[in-house]
């Protein structure tokens, strides 16, 4: 059993590790689809506001990409140094859906990226509309695998257990656990609103900050179209996932909830202060019978409470906070994304018509999408606790005897790096947002 300093260490490194990582493919899954219709828009109206922002968001896309990468390789490298036991045990299941990822995503992505790039002008439109389309392939890709191994780490099935390791029965089972089509339809949509919003956002901000060109419209509409559409259909698939975590990790539910005893008809709680010394809930305010109605679809349905897990259950006051912020953020998206294009279709689809009030609001939006997605990841994976493998493998059992000065350490370099990281990205896209449409588009315009 390791030192309980260093494995809360070594699980704070995996969350600040994990937490900067996911916020780059996360946009890059649905950026490059939007930069393949950008691209198919200028090919069909020969309008060069189209390619003027292929252009800025083409380098948005390969400065997200870069960071996604380096910062995955220290993510495969903490498998290793902080949680060897992990690999031990699942490496033969682990190993070859990581290496599937390689293979068919990043090698796709990486291979044409350049002619993204570079290509334009020196390709046919033909190829480099191809191009284009392969890379969204691969950032789609990268998500199926890397979904699939979360996936069956949530809901193991397909395998048995010889020795202490885990060997691979069905391949078919593994990829398409019980919780793979809602996690990975769930991520898909995350990709596409967190895409949605930035792209409104920057538009936005370009608009009030005086950096507004004719490609300003095109992608505000875009991003406001995208987020009105896709949020309907994040709630319903939402829906669905909830019901399947129901069913198979019924602790993370009681978490999210707060319920502490199983108890049919269970409010919604819109605020409640779990205590988990005491085992109740302090300030509580809910909606009688809600979230009996929402999970099980029955008013009086029934949720099993906390207590009925005694030590499987996760931390529950970050998994109750993180499931409200993500509820919270994605109600907003559905406010601000249906207003937006309400006014902007009144407006004749012309940002300047817009009330300031509401570009203010766009431009803060800009980072909702990872808000939410961060909040949602943090209750999948917190909610998983105590579990790497859903009910079968402790995280604890699984960690380094790595000291936790070490950890520390370490720790402090990745944050720092981060942080730093972080700033020089925001900035570097507030330099292409400020770009004149005449440098976008370069002699081949």
């Amino acid at each position: 059993m390791p030192d309980p300093t260093a494995l809360l260490l070594a699980r704070a490194q995996f969350a600040a590790n994990i937490s900067f990582h996911i916020l780059f493919p996360t946009l890059t899954i649905a950026l490059a689809w939007v930069l393949l219709f950008f691209r198919w828009r200028w090919l069909r109206t020969q309008d060069s506001a189209w390619l003027a922002a292929y252009r800025l968001w083409t380098k948005v896309f390969a400065l997200s990409f870069a960071l996604g990468v380096v910062s995955g390789i220290t993510m495969s490298f903490q498998f290793g140094t902080n949680w060897p036991g992990f690999m031990e045990k699942v490496g033969n299941i682990a190993g070859p859906l990581l290496g599937y990822e390689v293979l068919t995503a990043f090698f796709l992505e990486a291979s044409f990226l350049g002619v993204m790039l570079f290509g334009h002008g020196r390709v046919s439109e033909r190829v480099h509309l191809l191009a284009t389309l392969l890379v969204a392939l691969g950032t789609s890709f990268s998500a199926f695998w890397i979904l699939s191994l979360n996936s069956w780490m949530q809901t193991p099935t397909g395998f048995r257990i010889e020795g202490g390791e885990f060997f691979v029965e069905s391949w078919a089972a593994v990829v398409f656990n019980p919780s793979f089509p809602y996690r990975f339809t769930h991520m898909l949509l995350a990709s596409g609103l967190t895409g949605a919003f930035l792209l409104a956002g920057v538009s936005a901000w370009q608009q009030l900050r005086g950096h507004a060109n004719p490609s300003t419209a095109k992608v505000l509409r875009t991003g406001l179209t995208l987020g009105a559409l896709l949020i309907p259909l994040q709630i319903f698939v939402g829906d669905l996932h909830g019901l399947n975590t129901l069913k198979h990790q019924p602790a993370k539910i009681a978490a999210m909830e707060g319920v502490w005893e199983t108890e049919r008809g269970a409010p919604m709680l819109l605020f409640a202060w779990p205590d988990e010394a005491e085992r109740r809930n302090r300030f509580e305010i809910g909606v009688p019978k809600l979230a009996s109605l929402i999970l099980t679809h029955e008013a009086e349905g029934e949720i099993k409470g906390l207590n009925e897990f005694p030590n499987a259950h996760p931390p529950v006051a970050p998994v109750f906070w993180g499931f409200r912020l993500m509820v919270g953020t994605g109600l907003l998206m559905l406010a601000s994304s249906w207003l937006g294009v309400f006014l902007l279709r009144r407006a004749g689809w012309r940002p300047e018509g817009l009330p300031r009030a509401l570009l203010h609001g766009l431009a803060w939006m800009s980072v909702s999408g990872w808000l939410a997605t961060l909040a949602g990841w943090y209750v999948t994976e917190i909610g998983r606790q105590p579990f790497l493998v859903y009910g079968l493998l402790r995280t604890a059992d699984l960690a380094s005897s790595t000291p936790s000065s070490h950890i520390g350490l370490t720790l402090t370099a990745y944050l720092l790096m981060y942080a730093g990281l972080l700033y020089a990205y925001f900035r570097v896209m507030r330099h292409l947002a400020r770009t004149p449409v005449e440098k976008l588009l370069g002699v081949n315009a």
